[in-house]
């Protein structure tokens, strides 16, 4: 980033006010909404004015950070464009469960710089959990720093994983993995929420994570701080384009090998 025009912990410390008040305006309508004022984008990909709300807070506040910086959002609540700084923006990752008051929803914001990730931000809203990095000065949890797991063997980790909202998405590949990972780890869990899963990763919780039919929305914030908890993300594939979230793998280095064998069906289907 260029320092001489913005400070990036100065940012990140700015970013992280208008997070909480994203969070807070979404805490205030838990369990408020009602079934009319919920739309269905696509096939179980639900919408509501919170969602929508909490995109015009975050656009609105981070536009005053860097006037200049373009957006990417889930919402489509302003202009949609990349530029030499990108906010990329999900106001609520985990609509599905909010809805349906599953305590397991998040904010997560990018910053980019020249497309590269530089800032940030996921708040884990129920638990109060706001997750943070900047780009080589490390990941935190609430301000404590926060490392991958040092295990290295799958079958003594948590897998995170996720399946795609149109069912034509699902394949035989999911199915072949889904069954090899429950035989080769200590269970899976599905959060609902791809940035939660992903900073679960970065703190330990889970050894891995992996998902496809994702958007850059859902993996920028959350792969950068799986990369400064000293993670690996690439594509299911092992290779590096998961910014697009096409599809993502993120773990502990200790457990890439076995892991990429354990995707390797993806590559059949």
């Amino acid at each position: 980033m260029n320092e001489a025009l913005y400070n990036s912990q100065e940012l990140l410390n700015n970013a992280v006010e208008v997070v909480y008040a994203a969070g807070a305006f979404i805490r205030s309508n838990r369990k408020k909404v009602l079934q009319e004022d919920i739309e269905e984008k696509g096939t179980n990909s639900l919408v509501s004015f919170v969602d929508k709300t909490t995109e015009k807070i975050l656009v609105e506040g981070l536009r005053l950070l860097i006037p200049e910086a373009g957006f990417i959002t889930e919402e489509d609540m302003v202009t949609q464009g990349k530029k030499t700084w990108t906010w990329v923006i999900d106001p609520l990752d985990g609509t599905t469960n909010f809805l349906h008051d599953i305590p397991v929803f998040s904010v997560s914001v990018a910053l980019l710089f020249e497309d590269n990730p530089e800032i940030a931000i996921v708040y884990e809203v129920v638990g109060d959990e706001m997750f943070t990095a900047i780009k080589n000065k490390g990941a935190f949890l609430n301000s404590l720093p926060i490392r991958v797991t040092s295990e290295t063997n799958t079958k003594n980790v948590l897998f995170g994983t996720g399946f795609p909202y149109e069912k034509d998405n699902l394949t035989n590949g999911h199915l072949d993995v889904l069954q090899k990972v429950l035989l080769h780890s200590r269970g899976i869990r599905r959060m609902g929420s791809a940035a939660v899963d992903l900073c679960y990763v970065a703190c330990g919780r889970f050894g891995v994570f992996y998902e496809t039919d994702l958007n850059s929305w859902d993996v920028a914030a959350g792969g950068l701080i799986v990369q400064e908890a000293g993670g690996l993300v690439s594509s299911l594939y092992g290779t590096q384009s998961w910014l697009t979230g096409e599809n993502i793998l993120a773990c502990a280095p200790g457990l890439e090998k076995e892991t990429l064998w354990l995707m390797q069906d993806f590559r059949k289907s």
